[in-house]
């Protein structure tokens, strides 16, 4: 066989394909095949696109931000994987919208000056200390999100157009004030009336459901008489606080502890300095010389934070006199952090540093020594910590045992309890819509209901509940998902049946009735038979009434023509309502002094339904393609 392969390589149509692929390598390069993919979209808005690491970071803050505002409502919510999916999509769209804002704010030529963008930094609260911008906060920030300070600005730019074009369409909505009188007035308005609570339970005499009925509904809706799986669950808890307490730290093994970590209880070094910064722009030796040339005036007198106002391109510290706060070691630019280390006094001002920013003249302006805390200040702080990592190393062992015990003896977890010296607990009988609150976490819940476990019986693998809190859990019962027999629901259903036809017949009743009482003929003999009595009602408001909900909803539908008075409806606990308006009440004046302020509710909502309709009109009209 393999000399049959060597004599196929060697023919001339092997020999002319691996040519053609050797000349791909020639013209398009091995980095072709590499690299051949460019960032992934996730969607194509007219020309520009959407990445999906654009799609991830925005999913991802804004999963945060509802964990951190709904907690474990949210997380349990995330364990359903339709609930995510829906969730990620409603973030795409959103991203569609904001690009769709974007272009129709370029397309109409909107601005954004620089000034305006530095004013926005200065006042957001995430780059501010004890109310004012901290520059060395601004820079962390940056750092730490990834960007930096000219794609910050870049990003600023497209945000505060888009914003432009937003804040007009939303401040674009207006009410007058007669028009929010009107509303107002609509919405305190009452109305009296009468009405009939005409009960289904009185025309069940005589109404019969049949087999055929109830079959009839049982197979028309059978997938109400699904049952749910169901689980009952054994488990195994661990954290480190339950180890905690058993553990016992003597004053000398925290003082050892002490001297022998004593650079943890030693403050760095921290310098405070101020400098004038020369971005390298388009010609690097035209700023190292400007640099030179505000030096040599600093070397003759010149007053530092006057230069630095005047030439420095960071304009936040320039705006200090160049200051940046205090630092410790590590926390800037190399080359930045080294020169001013390397001044000995205070006032020194360094020659001109380069950096990766461009080119620095450091001065500086004051010094915190190195310092020490004595073991009497740390020593309860000592002793915590280690009590902290005994109890941690003593978990993360315990954790470890317990995880191969568990996997070692799969059909109980008796001998996991005994290694973490605790009682197994056992939950009783849920679905995945009623968890305990034990065992309410949606990575268990996965674990209860997964395959593995109810059908093969084993322990789960450790579950991670959070920091340095475990669990394991296995299958102590379970109640398979299946479909009722009609056997089993025929009662149920009969009883439906008999309330729905019961129902019926008191509508039909009452649609009667509601004839005779539009001819103005006396009703009272019919509203005796069936032991119905009129009930009257001042001044019903449309919310906080004591009448029925649904009579409500449909006497402000009426009409004070007789033709239009009255309506049947059927009530939500099965009986049957006729109401009658007998008059409609003026709602009291707004105050003048509420005007201004519902003014701006009522626009509030207008504008929001023509943001939306915008956007919408903008998809309507534009390339827009999903991936």
């Amino acid at each position: 066989m393999l000399e049959r392969i060597r004599e196929g390589t060697q023919g001339t149509w092997a020999m002319a394909i691996l040519g053609l692929v050797i000349l791909s390598f020639v013209f398009a390069g091995v980095g072709s095949y590499i690299n051949s993919s460019a960032e992934t979209a996730a969607a194509k808005v007219n020309d520009d696109t959407i990445s999906q690491a654009d799609l991830e970071r925005a999913y991802q803050n804004e999963r945060g931000r509802m964990e951190s505002q709904y907690g474990e409502a949210f997380a349990a919510l995330t364990a359903d994987s339709a609930y995510l999916q829906q969730f990620r999509q409603g973030v795409l769209d959103r991203l569609i919208g904001d690009k769709l804002l974007e272009q129709a704010a370029i397309d109409m030529g909107l601005r954004v000056s620089d000034a305006q963008i530095k004013q926005a930094i200065v006042a957001m609260p995430e780059f501010q200390f004890d109310g004012k911008f901290d520059n060395d906060r601004y820079t962390a920030v940056l750092r730490q999100a990834g960007f930096q300070p000219n794609e910050f600005r870049d990003y600023m730019r497209v945000d505060m157009t888009r914003r432009q074009l937003s804040n007009a369409l939303l401040g674009s909505e207006f009410t007058l004030a007669a028009e929010t009188t009107q509303a107002y007035k609509l919405q305190q308005q009452t109305r009296d009336a009468r009405y009939l609570t005409i009960p289904a339970e009185s025309f069940k005499d005589g109404i019969n459901v049949s087999d055929d009925d109830v079959e009839n509904y049982y197979q028309a809706n059978i997938t109400q008489f699904d049952t749910e799986q169901k689980v009952s669950l054994a488990y195994v808890e661990l954290s480190v606080d339950d180890l905690l307490t058993d553990i016992v730290v003597s004053d000398d093994e925290a003082e050892q502890y002490y001297e022998q970590n004593i650079q943890d209880f030693r403050t760095q070094e921290e310098r405070r300095a101020s400098h004038i910064l020369i971005e390298f722009g388009d010609d690097e030796q035209s700023a190292r010389q400007q640099a030179e040339d505000v030096l040599s005036k600093i070397n003759d007198g010149g007053d530092f934070a006057e230069l630095a106002k005047e030439y420095s391109s960071d304009t936040f510290s320039a705006e200090n006199g160049g200051d940046l706060d205090w630092f410790s070691a590590g926390m800037m630019d190399p080359a930045f952090e080294e020169a001013t280390f390397a001044l000995a006094n205070v006032d020194d001002v360094s020659n001109v540093v380069e950096s990766e920013f461009g080119y620095h003249i450091i001065k500086l302006t004051d010094i915190k020594p190195e310092q020490t805390s004595p073991f009497i200040d740390v020593k309860e702080d000592v002793i915590a910590k280690l009590k902290s990592e005994r109890a941690e190393e003593e978990f993360y062992a315990k954790q470890l045992r317990m995880a191969e015990v568990a996997f070692e003896t799969p059909d109980t977890l008796d001998e996991v309890a005994a290694i973490a010296e605790v009682d197994v607990n056992t939950t009783v009988m849920f679905s995945q819509d009623s968890v305990p609150a034990a065992v309410n976490y949606p990575n268990v819940v996965a674990q209860a209901f997964s395959d593995e476990l109810i059908n093969d019986q084993v322990n789960s693998d450790v579950i991670e509940l959070g920091d340095n809190h475990v669990m394991f859990v296995r299958v102590a019962n379970y109640e398979a998902q299946r479909t009722k027999a009609l056997e089993e629901v025929s009662p149920e259903i009969n009883d439906i049946l008999l309330a729905e036809k019961a129902q019926q017949a008191a509508k039909e009743w009452a649609e009667t009735l509601l004839v005779d009482i539009k001819a103005e003929q006396d009703v009272s003999e019919s509203l005796q038979a069936k032991a119905v009595e009129w009930q009257e009602q001042e001044a019903v408001a449309r919310s906080g009434s004591q009448v029925s909900p649904a009579l409500v909803t449909a006497l402000f539908k009426l009409t004070e023509d007789k033709e239009s008075n009255a309506q049947v409806v059927e009530l939500f606990n099965g009986d049957v309502g006729l109401v009658q308006l007998i008059k409609v009440n003026d709602g009291t004046e707004l105050p003048s002094t509420d005007v201004a302020a519902l003014q701006n509710r009522l626009s509030t909502m207008r504008a929001q339904f023509t943001y939306g309709e915008f956007i919408n009109a903008l998809r309507e009209q534009a390339d827009v393609e999903i991936y």
